[in-house]
């Protein structure tokens, strides 16, 4: 299953609000570095135990613009990690590696926060 869209600004406030952390990926259709890096975030959204931890988001960043000032996109793409409605961490450009040890990270926080719960 590819990585949801987001699609309005409600739905920006639904996702980052939830109990699981989040990982949105800003983008644009032009952003050339956006295109390389999405099937990457795409198989990583693919692994079951990744999903489980971890919601996968993408905001086009000139369809919501609101959100993406709201959390100060300057570079594409841009990842940011939710939890809880805050902002954890962000990282930017379209490294492969950094992505993947991103979103190790987040699936570490998730795992960190079910055992407090």
């Amino acid at each position: 299953m590819p990585v949801e869209v987001i699609d309005s600004y409600q739905k920006f406030k639904e996702v980052i609000g939830g109990e699981k952390p989040v990982i949105i990926d800003f983008w644009a259709t032009w952003c050339g570095p956006c295109r390389f890096i999405s099937p990457h975030l795409d198989k990583l959204s693919d692994d079951s135990e990744l999903k489980d931890l971890v919601g996968f988001y993408k905001v086009d960043v000139d369809e919501l613009e609101d959100v993406s000032q709201e959390v100060g996109i300057r570079v594409m793409p841009t990842f940011i990690l939710f939890s809880k409605g805050e902002k954890v961490d962000e990282v930017t450009g379209a490294h492969p590696a950094a992505v993947t040890a991103f979103v190790q990270a987040a699936a570490q926080l998730s795992k960190k926060l079910r055992l407090n719960i």
